[in-house]
């Protein structure tokens, strides 16, 4: 490795697009601790509670439809200020939302952000990466995301609390009504103190190099990658390695997309996408606290253990930043899903044989914690590393955005058909579906995936070109 690489500069590069994936973790888990009051307050039905979650993933659909077009046209870090608007616009939404209709709409607009963060975050960070670190550095924003379960969890449960003690003083009517009657109120509306932040912090990163050069904006991507590389000379070394693979290819997006080899990748990143979110992790994010009261334990107990579900989600995730690159991406594959498998099977005989053998529900937590360790291990630290690095830099946002499409179907499909599932399969019925999932997972992994540790952006693409 060149030793003038400026490795704290591209991390805290990193850093700050990784908060994006933040935010998406907040929003995304912060509505598992509201479900039951929401429901009670309005009246849902199981299906009316599948679309208050799954309606933010609607707009994820459309984040990621137009995250790849908005990025390949404005810049990557004119995107994540987009995103950042929309984050703070739904917060402030959900809070003082008049009925459930408006509370739909504010969910769905930090949905559209949370598509736009999941496919820019990770992209920038890879653009802006060198080859011996990008596994890890893409990973900080996985582990953001487990941050920002982990944050909405604690923060679920620290409201909760205030709310049945310090909460019941408040004077003024509206804090009153925030933070004491409706407390999922609060909870929600949260977020807009991380996407403000969020939104000033841009400001102090530079475009993709990567982009400025597919934008022919040679002397600022000079510039930036100096910075990056330490001198003039690898800089420039850079920049050529970049022009050589982009070439002189005229035709649309569209059309090379089409090239044999490059529809392969993307079909490839659509199936794993799509296949990850069938296998259980979103359905424990989204509905443990239902799932752990299920087993007989009280609403403040189920939160509490979703605490502990989160925690372990993001310690979990430091470990794997730190052996991504040592290990490889299939490896960590091929041993994380086996024991998530293993684990699923022993949740469902928990739900199926658990009361009349008089298991304590303590262990039912200790297999969701081997689960959620062996998910986060592997294909939540993977997905967003493999995604990032599969496409060539002129559709590299147009490709991501179809596997984040992919993505965010699976995830709003699981996110609705839950309670749908939990209700006529049962427990134990839909973690042995989530476990047969997996084995198509880790198939297409094995078999069709290349290895892309170590190897530079370039270095991938031309697989995928030969």
């Amino acid at each position: 490795m060149d030793s003038n690489i400026n490795i704290r500069y591209i991390s805290f590069l990193s850093v700050v697009a990784a908060l994006g994936g933040f935010l998406f973790g907040y929003d995304t888990a912060v509505i598992s601790g509201t479900i039951a009051q929401v429901s009670a307050q309005f009246s849902l039905d199981a299906l009316s509670q599948g679309w208050y979650v799954g309606c933010a993933l609607i707009g994820s659909i459309f984040g990621v439809l137009c995250a790849g077009v908005l990025s390949d046209n404005l810049g990557r870090k004119k995107t994540l200020l987009v995103a950042a608007i929309l984050f703070s616009v739904s917060a402030v939404g959900c809070a003082i939302s008049s009925d459930f209709d408006h509370l739909v709409i504010a969910r769905i607009i930090g949905g559209i952000g949370i598509g736009v963060v999941s496919i820019i975050s990770p992209l920038y960070i890879s653009e802006i990466s060198v080859a011996e670190y990008r596994g890890r550095l893409v990973s900080l924003y996985q582990l953001a995301v487990t941050v920002g379960f982990l944050g909405a969890y604690l923060v679920n449960y620290a409201l909760l609390n205030f709310s049945t003690g310090g909460a019941a003083e408040l004077a003024n009517p509206t804090l009153y009504h925030i933070f004491h009657s409706e407390v999922w109120r609060s909870m929600l509306g949260m977020a807009v103190i991380p996407a403000v932040l969020f939104f000033i912090v841009i400001f102090f990163i530079p475009e993709s190099p990567r982009w400025l050069i597919l934008k022919n904006k040679e002397t600022k991507a000079e510039s930036i990658l100096t910075h990056i590389y330490g001198s003039v000379q690898s800089a420039v070394y850079e920049m050529s390695e970049t022009k050589r693979v982009i070439g002189n290819e005229t035709k649309s997006n569209w059309r090379i997309l089409l090239k044999p080899g490059i529809m392969k990748a993307v079909i490839i990143g659509v199936a794993i996408a799509m296949l990850g979110q069938f296998m259980g992790v979103n359905a424990v994010l989204y509905y443990g606290p239902s799932i752990f009261e299920s087993s007989g334990l009280s609403g403040d107990d189920s939160l509490f253990y979703q605490v502990i579900v989160g925690l372990v989600n993001m310690l979990t995730t430091v470990l794997a930043i730190f052996i991504i690159d040592k290990i490889g991406r299939k490896k960590l594959v091929y041993y994380g899903v086996s024991g998530m498998i293993v684990s699923l099977l022993l949740i469902s005989f928990y739900f199926l044989k658990g009361a009349d053998l008089g298991i304590p529900s303590v262990l039912l937590l200790v297999f969701f914690l081997a689960y959620i360790f062996f998910c986060a291990v592997s294909i939540c630290a993977v997905i967003w590393v493999l995604l990032s690095e599969m496409y060539p830099i002129k559709v590299r946002g147009l490709a991501m955005s179809i596997a984040g499409f992919s993505l965010w179907i699976g995830t709003y499909l699981i996110g609705q058909l839950t309670p749908w599932l939990l209700q006529n399969l049962r427990p134990e019925g839909t973690f042995i579906l989530f476990a047969v999932m997996c084995v198509p997972y880790i198939l297409i992994v094995w078999k069709l995936v290349p290895e892309t540790t170590g190897k530079s952006l370039e270095e991938i693409e031309k697989y995928w070109e030969t």
